[in-house]
């Protein structure tokens, strides 16, 4: 979320109320220093602009029970878009970050940006018929994408490994704001899936979180006192540039040698597979040729109880395991959120990275992280991307 401090107080106590689900104006007393008839006179103006409800009546601490306030879900609607190399998807989201309608698109090569949005206009006009929601209801469309971006002027630059070449120096927002006649924010995929989990995770007061995605590439992002940590540069993906060993292996032509990102990545897997079945290596694989090895083979492979694919699944989450380590020993977050396809692809590997991470943590007798998949999980991205979109919302 952006800095509290930059929005009027009417919108700072509006913000309180909708990070919170339900609060009571002594709640909200203990937050703001401002007088109680202050609070009441925002209070009645936010509820007359019917921007709040009154949600119900609270425990009584031996007087009245108070009365609790909540954001109104429908004032105004929300839509998130992510867009990744594996697959792209659509949410419709109301104020309190239900999500009311969602779909999801393969990327294969015929998905163009021109093709992407098209269905994305088309999806949005059907979800919004199906809820029976105005167009001018909506208060814009907030996208999470693969970097690199240039966040300002709303470009996709030259993200890799897309199977369709158009998605090169795209100027999303602006060709979504053309089509849609609506406010469109854009932002890195990992940092709108850490928002998304910070507002689930509310309830647990949590400041100080690292999220870490591993499966094409290994993107992350950091929360430090309750914001994203941003740099001068474009830095979702820096950490699969970490270096782990000196001298390493090199993932194609580009990036470290001995980098994260060529021990832990999708191309990292299937090109050591490949390098190993060409060398003789025993598998149930030896019927597909090494250069037609793909990650849903492995899959295919790792769920038959193939030996020598779970040794490379298990290899790549224990380097996976150090990485995060590094980065955990750097950052020391409370919560540390693990997802993406590597991650994914069975317990084992999730299980492997996390005790490889705790084996390797600083002083872990007394810091002890709290390591998860996440709440919302494939969900994470678009959800924190239509969140990005409340900061728009006018009070």
């Amino acid at each position: 979320m952006p800095n509290p401090s930059s929005f009027s107080l009417k919108k700072q106590i509006y913000n309180r109320i909708a990070y919170l689900g339900t609060i009571s104006k002594a709640d909200l007393l203990e937050h703001f220093s401002i007088t109680g008839s202050s609070m009441t006179r925002i209070l009645e103006e936010l509820l007359a602009q019917e921007l709040i409800l009154v949600s119900g009546l609270g425990t009584s601490t031996g007087g009245r029970k108070p009365i609790l306030f909540q954001a109104n879900p429908s004032y105004r609607y929300l839509l998130g878009l992510d867009i990744s190399r594996i697959s792209s998807s659509l949410g419709l989201f109301d104020l309190q970050l239900n999500c009311l309608s969602s779909v999801r698109w393969e990327m294969g090569p015929e998905l163009s940006p021109e093709r992407l949005i098209e269905l994305v206009i088309q999806e949005t006009d059907a979800m919004l018929q199906n809820h029976h929601i105005q167009y001018d209801q909506l208060l814009g469309l907030g996208i999470g994408a693969v970097g690199p971006l240039d966040v300002q002027t709303g470009v996709i630059l030259k993200p890799e490994y897309f199977l369709s070449d158009a998605w090169s120096h795209v100027p999303i927002c602006r060709l979504f704001e053309e089509e849609l006649k609506l406010p469109v924010k854009l932002d890195n995929g990992a940092n709108t899936a850490l928002l998304a989990e910070h507002w689930a995770l509310r309830g647990e007061a949590c400041r100080n979180m690292l999220y870490v995605h591993a499966g094409v590439n290994i993107r992350s992002s950091i929360m430090s006192g309750g914001q994203i940590i941003r740099g001068s540069a474009n830095t979702e993906g820096a950490i699969g540039q970490m270096i782990i060993q000196t001298g390493g292996r090199r993932l194609g032509d580009k990036g470290n040698y001995g980098a994260l990102e060529a021990y832990v990545s999708l191309p990292s897997l299937e090109e050591r597979v490949r390098s190993q079945l060409r060398m003789g290596r025993e598998s149930s694989l030896p019927a597909v040729p090494p250069e037609h090895i793909t990650f849903s083979t492995l899959l295919e492979a790792l769920q038959r109880k193939d030996t020598f694919v779970r040794e490379m699944f298990l290899e790549t989450a224990s380097y996976l395991g150090v990485g995060l380590a590094n980065m955990i020993n750097t950052v020391h977050p409370e919560y540390v959120i693990v997802g993406g396809a590597l991650i994914n692809a069975d317990p084992i590997v999730y299980e492997t990275a996390v005790n490889v991470a705790r084996k390797n943590i600083h002083d872990s007798s007394s810091y002890k992280p709290l390591f998860t998949h996440g709440i919302l999980r494939e969900e994470s991205v678009m959800t924190g991307a239509a969140l990005q979109l409340l900061q728009l919302l006018e009070i």
